[in-house]
């Protein structure tokens, strides 16, 4: 049998909704924000956790005090465990490379974002590097705004494209490549990482759709590590477009490699290649990536109900009818039209949009994409992007 940690080292991602709840704490009561009680992973010193919850509580409102106070017994716990001084360092760096990225990125949270991965080695007369280029310029003028990894190649091409203020840098520091190139240097949209993984987080946390140009070992990473987290489930579905340049059939390639190893020999499902797409048609890349949010707009676990956000309303019998292509995918209860959840309203959560929900079982992924896919061919035959429709 395995052993499980006391409920006070489980960090909040593996506990119950149930344990998650505040404890009493003994001696005299607190005040705001944890009269309720502290929560249950402290630092196992009372005095200290009272020190804790009394730092939160001047340093900012209720909001979340939480999670705060959860992240200085993270620190604290690492510094009486004797965790070494490399391993401090880490989460160090990492937290204020994650703090940084999230400050940088929250004007923008209204505008959709386009992630394009590629070669750093690719010259600027290359056939991939003017389709980054084209592709970033079109998709801006559609008031999208363009992620790339800020170095040379194709990263340079999609900055030149979109144009310095609708485009982010994501950078990485090597030993060997890469400076910032000259498109983006500067710009306070620029963001220096030490980190691969927390700047593949980044790239995945902020984008709304990716597109991928030919590459090498960097670019096989991103890809595969992103189609990882969509089958999954640990990251939210989105679309991912495989762009071959005029002449080249690297990703055409790719896929015949995916469909005769990997599925073939069942080591993924034919579903999954629903993941992605393939084109050499920019028009065609730009048209896939609008049309997945066509109608679907965004999705939110409440409790353990998987609500889906939409533009367009559905008749009685198109919901009906996605509840039974889609079944498989729902445990219990069928599907159900829904209001804003008291969660969403109290973040102001886009309540102007229509909601339906179902019991998500957790492995059909694909599957899932594949309704999303659906819905978008339900509403208006020529919809406008934007709020909801009556």
């Amino acid at each position: 049998m395995t052993r499980r940690p006391p409920a006070g080292d489980i960090p909040e991602t593996e506990r119950s909704e149930a344990v998650d709840e505040p404890a009493p704490t003994e001696g005299p009561a607190l005040g705001p924000p944890f009269e309720r009680g502290l929560p249950r992973y402290r630092t196992g010193d009372d005095e200290l956790d009272r020190r804790i919850a009394d730092l939160v509580a001047t340093a900012g409102g209720p909001d979340d005090a939480a999670l705060v106070f959860e992240l200085i017994v993270s620190a604290i716990r690492m510094q009486r465990e004797d965790v070494d001084r490399r391993e401090l360092k880490i989460a160090n760096y990492t937290l204020k490379e994650m703090r940084y990225a999230f400050h940088v990125f929250a004007p923008y949270h209204g505008v959709r974002k386009v992630s394009v991965f590629g070669s750093a080695r690719t010259p600027s007369d290359d056939p991939s590097y003017v389709a980054a280029a084209d592709f970033s310029a079109r998709i801006a003028e559609r008031d999208w705004m363009v992620i790339t990894g800020a170095g040379p190649g194709i990263m340079q091409a999609g900055i030149e494209g979109a144009g310095r203020d609708a485009s982010f840098g994501v950078n990485i520091q090597l030993p060997f490549e890469q400076v910032a190139n000259s498109a983006i240097a500067g710009d306070p949209k620029l963001i220096n990482f030490r980190y691969f993984f927390t700047r593949k987080l980044t790239f995945v946390k902020e984008s709304d759709a990716f597109c991928l140009l030919p590459g090498g070992f960097g670019t096989m990473d991103e890809a595969f590590e992103l189609l990882t987290l969509l089958q999954t489930g640990k990251a939210y579905p989105s679309p991912v477009v495989l762009l071959d340049p005029p002449g080249s059939t690297y990703w055409e390639r790719w896929q015949q490699f995916v469909e005769q190893e990997l599925v073939t020999g069942g080591l993924i499902n034919a579903a999954d290649l629903c993941l992605v797409h393939l084109t050499d048609d920019i028009d065609d890349a730009i048209d896939h990536i609008e049309r997945f949010y066509r109608n679907y707009h965004s999705m939110r676990y409440v409790r353990r109900r998987l609500v889906i956000r939409h533009r367009h309303p559905l008749t009685d019998e198109e919901l009906n009818s996605l509840g039974n292509e889609f079944a498989s995918i729902m445990s219990g209860g069928g599907i159900e039209r829904a209001e804003p959840s008291p969660a969403e309203i109290a973040d102001d959560d886009v309540l102007d949009l229509h909601r339906f929900s179902f019991v998500f079982d957790q492995f059909g992924h694909a599957r899932l994409r594949q309704l999303i896919d659906r819905l978008n061919e339900l509403g208006p035959d020529d919809p406008t992007p934007g709020a909801a429709t009556a």
